[in-house]
This record gives C-alpha cells, sequence and structure tokens, in this order.
C-alpha cells in the first residue's frame, strides 16, 4: 500500500484541471481542516474531496451478519479481494466512518463539502460532473452572499431614491 498516492491522483488532478479552466481558484491538501480536504476554496467556503471507489466504499452496502461480521457487497465500480477478506472490509468501513465525521466537523465550522467519486470521472460522464461541481460552486457563493432566486426588482419608492452616482436635485 506504500505506492498508493495520496496526492496528484489522476482523479484528482481532472477535477483540478475542470475547476482552474472555469475560473475557480483554490488551495490543495489544506492541513488545518479536518480530513485535509484535497481542494479548499475559501471564496465559497467549499472543500472538495476527491475519493476513489475502492478506498471509500462508493456504492458499497453494509449489513449486519448474524454472527455481528461486517458484510460488503461489491458493486459495478468497487470490488472487495477475495484475499485477507476481513481486512479489507474493516477498512473500508472505518474510511467511511472517518470521512463521516470529518464532514460533520467541517459543517459544524461552516464550511460547505463536496464529494467527487472516481467513477463520476470516466470520460462519458465527465463535463456533467464538472458542470455540476460549478453549478454547485455558484449556487453556494449566491446563497452565502444573500442573493434570492428572485430577479432583483425596483419598488416604487426605491425609484425616487437617486442612484450612488447621480446628483440629487433640490
Amino acid at each position: 500500500m506504500a505506492a498508493i498516492r495520496s496526492k496528484d491522483t489522476k482523479p484528482e488532478m481532472i477535477v483540478r484541471r475542470g475547476l482552474w479552466k472555469r475560473g475557480f481558484r483554490y488551495r490543495l491538501n489544506h492541513r488545518g481542516l479536518p480530513g485535509h480536504p484535497d481542494l479548499v476554496l475559501r471564496k465559497y467556503r467549499t472543500c472538495i474531496f476527491v475519493n476513489g471507489c475502492f478506498w471509500h466504499g462508493h456504492h458499497v452496502t453494509e449489513s449486519q451478519i448474524d454472527n455481528g461480521q461486517l458484510e460488503i457487497e461489491s458493486s459495478e465500480c468497487c470490488r472487495v479481494p477475495h484475499t485477507n477478506r476481513a481486512f479489507w472490509v474493516a477498512k473500508i468501513h472505518r474510511n467511511k466512518e472517518r470521512d463521516k465525521v470529518e464532514q460533520k466537523q467541517l459543517a459544524a465550522m461552516g464550511w460547505h463539502c463536496i464529494t467527487v467519486w472516481e467513477c463520476e470521472l470516466k470520460p462519458a460522464r465527465r463535463e456533467e460532473t464538472l458542470e455540476s461541481i460549478a453549478f454547485t460552486l455558484n449556487h453556494i457563493w449566491l446563497k452565502d452572499h444573500g442573493a434570492s432566486d428572485i430577479p432583483y426588482r425596483l419598488h416604487e419608492e426605491d425609484s425616487q431614491m437617486p442612484m450612488a452616482a447621480e446628483t440629487r436635485s433640490e
């Protein structure tokens, strides 16, 4: 497992390039935040985690078996190895629990969290996923800065007030 990279992975680079191309600026692997998010966008108070499907148990269902052992069923993007299965099941379960705790801590600190899964960045879905992230970030910024979904309208009493650049005629 020493050969497994935690930074600059292919899925992370895809997200970074896609966001940079769309004009979003970010910091990498912020050590001061719980979970050391892959990307931190301070302007949007948002952390982005780019998770590998295997390591973080994407599309994995958990159920308790009669003997109390945790069973994880494989899916199309994540298969638990048959050798040393108990170790891998426990490891994936710990990773999922740690992810939940870290995201709750970030939410308590006022941060928004976005999780991007490796399977969502396959060529067939890549642009859709990146556009979805951009849309979500813009939506977060508008909500945090008091913009509403209703277009701005001048009320009658507001139309009597001069604009900032106009001089008041008395």
